[in-house]
Parts: structure tokens; sequence; C-alpha cells
């Protein structure tokens, strides 16, 4: 099974993908894409989809996730960086529609809780459990090892699916 995480954003969303076969997981490629922030949001979320589409065709995944964006509460909201990453997230969910793939939604506590095993992890604890669990040596950016984080997550959580059907079953 290949997973397309994606770490949603207007200037740079981080990708990652995830293979999982016989139970293990590997790490197949990861990075960010980049774009200006001068140019156009509508021309930043077209290329946004368009590098959607281009894994899509050529790694195939069978789901793509992405990370739910997080408003905040109370005088720490961020109401426009928030709109701004619903925008980006809606440019890969219409990727995916258009290709029939299959979509999963995770909050970051929920990320943070699969990945570290507490949902209000810092970026460097899920930094650590990434680098070590695929053997980064290099330091991606935050939006792949985001992406990475992701993808995890939802390998995590099928794996847990796939063991509660097929203790039902059985």
């Amino acid at each position: 099974m290949m997973i397309l995480g994606v770490d949603p954003g207007t200037i740079k969303m981080g990708y990652s993908l995830l293979e999982i076969q016989e139970g293990k997981m590997s790490l197949e490629d990861y990075g960010t894409v980049s774009l200006p922030a001068k140019m156009n949001i509508d021309m930043r979320l077209y290329q946004m989809h368009s590098h959607i589409m281009n894994m899509i065709n050529i790694f195939r995944p069978e789901c793509v996730c992405v990370e739910e964006p997080f408003l905040g509460s109370g005088s720490k909201q961020f109401v426009k960086s928030t709109l701004a990453i619903g925008q980006a997230q809606g440019a890969v969910l219409i990727a995916a529609a258009s290709a029939k793939i299959p979509v999963s939604r995770y909050t970051p506590s929920k990320i943070k809780s699969s990945v570290v095993g507490y949902g209000n992890a810092s970026k460097e604890a899920v930094q650590d459990v990434v680098f070590n669990l695929f053997g980064i040596k290099d330091s991606p950016s935050d939006d792949a090892t985001d992406a990475i984080a992701i993808a995890v997550c939802h390998a995590l959580s099928s794996r847990a699916q796939e063991t509660i059907e097929n203790r039902i079953i059985n």
C-alpha cells in the first residue's frame, strides 16, 4: 500500500510517500514544494494541485492523507493562516477526488499522539521519532517532516484497523 502524506500550505507544501509491504513501512520519497510568496494565490493553488496530480500519476498511492488546519483558541487564534491552509487542503482534496483516491484527514494532536504517543508533543519530539524510524540523516524541512508524520499516522491507524478486523474475523 502506498500512502501520500501531505502537509498543505500556500507557499510551502510538504509531501511524503510511504509504502507498507508485509507490515513494514518504508519511506519512498519526501520533500517540499516551495512557491514564491509574490505569486497570486490562485496560481499557487493551481501549482500545488498540479504537483499532487503528478505524484498521484507517478506513484499511484492508494490513499492521500492531510493534516487538518489548526485554528487555535482565544488570543492564539490563527484565522488568516488557517483559511489559507484550508485553501491549500482543498487543492489536495480535489486532486485526490479527481483520481478517485480516498482521503483521510488528521488533526495535529492525532498525528502527534500516533507518532509520539502524546497529543501535545513538540515538533522536535515528532522529528526525533520520524528521523529515527526511517534513519533520516539530513534535516528535511518542517513541512516534509510533518508530511512523513501524517503518513505514519495513517499507516498506524490503518494497521490498527486491520488488526481489529482480523481479530473479529478469526
